[in-house]
């Protein structure tokens, strides 16, 4: 089953601290200033770009055809075409990178976010 852009924006604003970023910055979602999902413009292309733990299991993804290569982000980013992909698939990247992005925070920062209940 695959998922829409408003489930996308529906599960992004339940995780703690984070806000959607909108032009003049590029369209994302963001905890503590740092972008952990983007799509890049409002048009509803069906892609969300998200962070990966590494550069390999960024290419382990790309590898099984469950993901593309990001362009314009690192390689520990990967890009989902979302209403093509599973949606428990999508989900647990989304909070994967999240979660990542999160713990990169500086520690008063981190510490200032309530706790994410546990999926």
């Amino acid at each position: 089953m695959s998922v829409t852009r408003a489930e996308i924006d529906a599960f992004c604003a339940g995780l703690p601290g984070t806000r959607l970023g909108l032009p003049p910055e590029l369209v994302s979602w963001k905890v503590g200033e740092k972008m952990f999902a983007c799509f890049g413009d409002f048009e509803d292309t069906g892609g969300v770009s998200v962070k990966t733990p590494d550069a390999e299991t960024a290419a382990m993804l790309i590898a099984a055809g469950v993901a593309d290569k990001a362009p314009y982000f690192h390689r520990s980013w990967v890009r989902f075409d979302y209403h093509r992909a599973a949606a428990d698939e999508v989900f647990h990247r989304l909070g994967q990178s999240y979660d990542i992005v999160r713990a990169s925070l500086k520690r008063a920062d981190r510490d200032a976010l309530p706790p994410r209940e546990a999926d």
